[in-house]
């Protein structure tokens, strides 16, 4: 079956998590090719805050993406509001650092409520609402981290690994009824989620090479209603290195994260620099099932 055309300047576009970083940015970009964009986050009030830089055609809701039924509201009002979803944009996601066994598991179920489940409720509530249609398009943006292995990472890795997979077997599922499903994997983006991570003691071509700027990273999102790849990075070219990652010995590639001082999510982190995120996790800890 072909895939339905989407043309971001008459579509009515979802971001989860828009209040900040590559949901913000995401926001901007839709709303600066004419879309109509509902940003859902946690935070209310900085979602009304990027709402009001968007104008007219945007609005703020308060979102539990770890929440199918505040999912299914905002789902609902944005409908009500706007009308149908063409776009979904499963952003939301948070990211502790440290070792694994600093972690508590509270913080560990919290990572999979919001980075696994919270893109779980999103595909599963679009698509029951996009496939009467016969059309729609959902994005969900998972991480590199989702393709390879980073200490100081673990239950953040297993969170994107699980929603790639997940993104791929079901994006296989609904293609047959005109939804398509696109992964997109960014590597370290210049946001919050890097608060307090020494990247200054990576060598100066890894920075250059693998930190980038949220808007980045939104091009690629919005780039991805042409070609609606199952999976893609961010930037583009970084998708064929994490495949190729998978074939490296481990021993090879432990080699490789020591030469290019890529470990460095095991600290020492400043947690003083990243307090303020620190506390939002906190916020919204869930406890063990």
């Amino acid at each position: 079956m072909s895939r339905p055309v989407i043309d971001p300047e008459h579509a009515v576009v979802a971001v989860t998590g828009g209040a900040r970083g590559i949901g913000r940015a995401t926001a901007h970009a839709f709303a600066a090719r004419g879309a109509r964009v509902a940003i859902g986050d946690l935070d209310a009030t900085a979602a009304e805050a990027v709402a009001a830089e968007l104008g007219s055609g945007a609005l703020a809701y308060r979102l539990d993406v770890a929440d199918p039924d505040s999912f299914a509201e905002f789902l609902d009002k944005v409908e009500a509001d706007l009308g149908p979803v063409d776009v979904l944009v499963n952003n939301a996601g948070v990211m502790p650092v440290g070792p694994f066994l600093d972690e508590s598991p509270e913080v560990s179920a919290t990572q999979m409520n919001v980075n696994f489940w919270g893109v779980y409720h999103g595909m599963r509530l679009a698509a029951e609402r996009m496939r009467p249609r016969g059309r729609g398009h959902i994005v969900n943006v998972t991480s590199g981290a989702g393709k390879m292995i980073l200490p100081g990472l673990s239950v953040y890795s297993a969170t994107k690994f699980a929603a790639t997979a997940l993104s791929r077997a079901v994006g296989e599922e609904l293609r047959p009824h005109g939804i398509t499903v696109s992964a997109v994997l960014p590597v370290a983006v210049d946001t919050q989620l890097t608060d307090g991570i020494p990247l200054y003691h990576l060598p100066r071509f890894v920075t250059r090479l693998g930190l980038i700027q949220p808007a980045e990273v939104a091009d690629v999102i919005v780039g991805t209603l042409r070609r609606r790849p199952s999976v893609t990075g961010a930037p583009r070219w970084i998708g064929p290195l994490l495949d190729l990652v998978q074939l490296v010995p481990p021993p090879v590639l432990r080699l490789a994260r020591q030469l290019a001082r890529a470990e460095i999510t095991m600290g020492p982190i400043d947690r003083a620099a990243r307090a303020e995120y620190d506390g939002r996790i906190t916020g919204q800890l869930r406890q063990v099932p």
